[in-house]
């Protein structure tokens, strides 16, 4: 089948049935878990037929990854603020707090489920994680042509790394869904003194 009739079966759902597919499958998510989630139930919740999913979104796992992508507030690419500072304040502020509550309890749902579920892991890697290492890098790469970074500072390769960790330390280590007066305070006092900044 060729990519241009592949896109054409793809473009029947508008973006707000899309959006309210996407929506389901994130209620779903937090209602049974990723490894109870079935496409019958994607189906029944949203009155589609598994074959519109299956044509769609290839199987649960994209479907899953493209839901978690779609909630995403705000486009990292679309920030620049003129500091490196500014820049990671502003992609803490993409989300509220209520917000960060909710989906760090996802996350923690779907990173468990990654562990064993090889079509899950590979799906968030190539569409996720991926994608915001190479923004995080177009966003170290204005901060190096700024002069606020070295080029040769070991800790460039380490940002998305120490974000996710500020996310999933705070819960783990307090029983805290992480805050945005929390992550500011450790944007200041870790990541920006790792990237002498």
């Amino acid at each position: 089948m060729t990519e241009a009739v592949t896109a054409a079966r793809r473009s029947r759902i508008t973006p707000e049935r899309e959006a309210e597919l996407y929506g389901a499958v994130l209620d779903l998510l937090r209602e049974v878990g990723y490894d109870a989630l079935t496409m019958d139930a994607v189906a029944a919740r949203t009155r589609s037929s598994k074959a519109t999913l299956y044509r769609q979104w290839g199987g649960k796992a994209e479907l899953v990854v493209k839901a978690l992508r779609h909630t995403k507030r705000g486009h990292v690419e679309d920030i620049d603020t003129g500091t490196l500072r500014g820049d990671l304040h502003a992609l803490v502020a993409m989300e509220d707090d209520c917000t960060m509550a909710r989906n760090s309890a996802l996350m923690r749902g779907v990173a468990m489920a990654m562990h064993h579920n090889e079509d899950l892991r590979d799906a968030f890697k190539e569409q996720i994680v991926d994608a915001e290492i190479g923004k995080s890098r177009q966003m170290l790469q204005r901060a190096i042509d700024r002069g606020e970074v070295r080029p040769d500072c070991p800790a460039i390769d380490f940002l998305v790394h120490m974000m996710v960790g500020g996310f999933a330390t705070r819960t783990l280590l307090e029983d805290q869904p992480p805050t945005r007066d929390f992550l500011i305070s450790y944007v200041d006092a870790v990541i920006l003194p790792a990237l002498g900044a």
